[in-house]
């Protein structure tokens, strides 16, 4: 049996395990939710984050799905509240700061807050074989700019329960930091990161245009990132780290005031991101940030996982 054979069957069968764990219901004593929770999930009108909406509605939650374009959004809710959820819907582009302003006074105003936040929208530009840097900048924009804005205004709004306010960032395995193909090879930059005593959202953020003048200088090829969809790579190494940064900031608040911060990996899934190319169905994939929003009675923070496991970061 050659590798990578052993290795994709290791994997399929995982998935089925995983199928398996999500047709067992949470019992009354895990279920710190009720439909008086609410769940916001951003660029959830198709792909990951509609079926992120979907299961969570399908647990009991109030979700709120958020979409760039009006209609689209308000057509992918109809569906949901069609087959009898709990869904509302509003726009929210996260790169306009008016848009995301406006979304969170009414946010506010409708339901006094929230208790988890799915940071699903991104975007990807490089498919199969291809690395074109073209799109670095939105890339970086979106992926994390517009993430971490989203997690700073949205803390705030986080309403204050025993179990704690959950955010969960979609991200990927590409944004580890000892990735064993995606790392970036500055040693003395890499310990800094994988510090939080020198970490800083400066240290991040100082990365990232680093990344982006050698871009620009087209350099970048020379500069040690990862030569695997780089740019995505490095967006989501960001979110990663930020996130990781957060949960050690956030780590203080007290009782009643918690928020747990977590990143997760999809995999390569079937959606127009990837053109359709993935071997992970939606369903799949929304799982792991589903049960990470849901988990009941673990102070997990700080960490990276797929499929239901926490990665080596």
């Amino acid at each position: 049996m050659t590798g990578k054979k052993e290795k994709s069957e290791k994997r399929e069968k995982r998935l089925q395990e995983i199928s398996l764990l999500r047709t067992i219901p949470y019992s009354d004593h895990q279920r710190w939710w009720s439909e008086e929770t609410i769940a916001v999930v951003t660029g959830a009108n198709r792909g990951i984050g509609f079926e992120i909406a979907r299961q969570l509605a399908g647990h009991g939650l109030t979700v709120v799905l958020t979409s760039r374009d009006t209609g689209v959004g308000i057509e992918a809710a109809k569906v949901l509240q069609e087959g009898g959820f709990n869904v509302d819907v509003h726009q929210l582009n996260i790169l306009d700061d008016e848009s995301v302003s406006e979304f969170t006074k009414w946010i506010k105003e409708k339901y006094g807050g929230v208790d988890i936040l799915i940071n699903n929208a991104g975007v990807n530009y490089n498919l199969g074989s291809g690395n074109s840097m073209e799109f670095a900048k939105q890339v970086i924009q979106t992926n994390y700019y517009g993430t971490k804005n989203m997690i700073k205004v949205m803390i705030p709004l986080m309403r204050p329960s025993a179990a704690g306010a959950r955010i969960v960032n979609v991200s990927s395995r590409l944004g580890k930091l000892n990735g064993r193909r995606s790392r970036i090879e500055d040693e003395a930059l890499r310990e800094k990161l994988s510090n939080l005593d020198t970490l800083s959202e400066e240290l991040i953020d100082n990365m990232v245009s680093t990344f982006l003048q050698q871009v620009e200088d087209n350099t970048w090829q020379s500069g040690g990132w990862p030569q695997k969809f780089t740019d995505y790579a490095v967006s989501k190494l960001a979110v990663n780290l930020f996130s990781m940064l957060m949960a050690n900031q956030l780590a203080g608040r007290p009782e009643g005031g918690k928020i747990y911060i977590n990143c997760y990996c999809p995999g390569w899934v079937r959606t127009a991101m990837t053109g359709w190319s993935g071997n992970v169905s939606a369903e799949h994939a929304a799982d792991t940030g589903v049960w990470l929003a849901l988990l009941p009675n673990k102070e997990v923070t700080g960490k990276l996982f797929a499929e239901r496991r926490e990665l080596k970061f």
